[in-house]
């Protein structure tokens, strides 16, 4: 039997769904999802298994211009999206006129592999506006194959899929047929609590917070869990905290009904608040916490 296998990679501006399209081609909540942008930190991989095919699913940050060193380190996730991709998926919102980045804009044009553009979020349009965006995009980036979708919704997710499968070049599965994510548990566990943290919180406070898991044990029917969140001023650890523990408690509680969800197993959570200073510019900080790979 002939095997296809290979990278395909997602990018695009912030918020378009990129995240919520990788989690529906793999059918677990592998990447966070909010309605805030830059919710997406590093590139997941979410690997997808069939008896004859492979794919190695890359879910990066949204394109932006970086303003500190943090978001210098997310644009490089995207850079590398591009150099290890069979496939790029390039997704686009109704709505949206253009990239953030030209230089990002002309490496899609000039692609010499297979491009998906997708067009989501069409559950929020009507057919005018659909048809005026889709003669727009086929203008805008003409190596492309064209995909109206609803990500959130699944509208022609499964025929993106099936076309993915169909670009993949024969070759063996890169990563054991078994395996999920190429992401260790407690990546899962920081990034179930930072979802929260940018669900509940607003302004810089969810974009000054980092979390890192310290202590992950399991046993047979349990999971014991410490984690601490890591914010850059004394001001932010009382807004994180919330009056009598209050607000802290929440995001606890929230993570680990998501958590024994994902692991199956029941969690015992504890988390804490330290403070960092500036660690979304130190570049030692940074590398602790897996962003700054130079």
């Amino acid at each position: 039997m002939n095997h296809k296998a290979g990278f395909v990679n997602i990018i695009g501006n912030p918020n378009v769904g990129k995240s919520t399209l990788m989690n529906a081609f793999v059918g677990e909540k592998l990447s966070i999802i909010t309605s805030k942008a830059q919710t997406t930190r590093h590139r997941i991989l979410g690997i997808v298994n069939g008896d004859d095919f492979q794919v190695v699913l890359s879910d990066t940050p949204g394109i932006i211009k970086p303003a500190y060193e943090l978001q210098e380190s997310m644009m490089d996730f995207v850079k590398s999206a591009f150099e290890d991709a069979d496939v790029l998926i390039y997704m686009v919102e109704i709505g949206e006129k253009d990239l953030k980045d030209e230089a990002f804009f002309k490496k899609i044009t000039s692609s010499k592999i297979p491009v998906l553009l997708l067009l989501n979020k069409i559950d929020n349009s009507n057919q005018e506006q659909l048809e005026e965006q889709a003669e727009l995009w086929q203008t805008k980036v003409p190596n492309a194959e064209f995909y109206p979708i609803s990500a959130l919704n699944g509208f022609n997710v499964k025929n993106v899929f099936q076309r993915v499968i169909e670009l993949l070049p024969e070759s063996p599965p890169f990563y054991p047929k078994d395996q999920l994510t190429d992401k260790p548990e407690r990546f899962f566990v920081n990034e179930a609590i930072r979802e929260k943290i940018l669900l509940h919180y607003k302004k810089e406070i969810p974009y000054a917070v980092e979390v890192d898991t310290e202590e992950f044990f399991e046993e047979d029917k349990i999971i014991r869990i410490r984690s601490v969140i890591m914010v850059e001023r004394e001001t932010q650890k009382g807004i994180i905290i919330g009056h009598k523990g209050t607000a802290l408690k929440r995001v606890g509680v929230e993570a680990r009904k998501d958590l024994e969800r994902f692991f199956g197993k029941q969690i015992h959570l504890e988390l804490y608040v330290k403070v960092n200073k500036n660690w979304r510019s130190n570049q030692g900080q940074l590398k602790r916490f897996g962003y700054n790979q130079k």
